[in-house]
């Protein structure tokens, strides 16, 4: 069975909120504590994605990713506000944990960086835990390169480093 990309529509959210939980505690478990992990729950995963689209949607874009009917993953872009007019933000890009090594994020992300050619810029950023090396090798393999920025950000109670990554249009 094949993977369907389609932009996504108000009533994916709650669906892609969930999603997105599991995809972090799957992927962050190995480097994070359970409690860093711990909230939000699925539902309040999806009312962040429902309030965020709500105020976003007309400058950023979402896709989702459908097997046999069912959400198994999503990107999403937008303007960067670091990087200028002419720099798009990858915000988040995430599988259902079984989707692993399908194809779907690379499909993904072939078509969040088309979406971002298509808006006239001319280079992606994004920002990636520094932990995650299996995030990393992925972007690596995908040609974007680390900037040697670097950020915190809170996952829970832990402070979370971030590293930026790049790659031209």
């Amino acid at each position: 069975m094949t993977v369907t990309l389609r932009p996504a529509t108000g009533d994916d959210l709650m669906g892609v909120g969930a999603l997105h939980q599991r995809s972090r505690v799957a992927a962050y478990s190995s480097f994070l504590p359970p409690e860093a992990l711990a909230e939000p729950t699925e539902e309040a995963m999806g009312w962040f994605w429902t309030e965020r689209w709500r105020w976003e949607r007309d400058v950023h874009r979402m896709t989702v990713a459908e097997r046999a009917g069912a959400l198994v993953g999503f990107s999403y872009l937008g303007p960067d506000d670091e990087g200028g007019p002419a720099t798009g933000l990858l915000n988040a890009l995430h599988l259902d944990p079984r989707e692993q090594g399908r194809g779907t994020g690379r499909a993904l992300m072939v078509d969040a960086l088309d979406a971002m050619r298509a808006q006239g810029w001319r280079r992606a950023v994004l920002w990636v835990l520094r932990d995650n090396a299996h995030a990393r090798a992925f972007y690596e393999r995908g040609g974007w390169t680390p900037t040697g920025a670097q950020r915190d950000e809170y996952i829970g109670p832990v402070p979370t480093p971030q590293l930026r990554y790049t790659r031209p249009l």
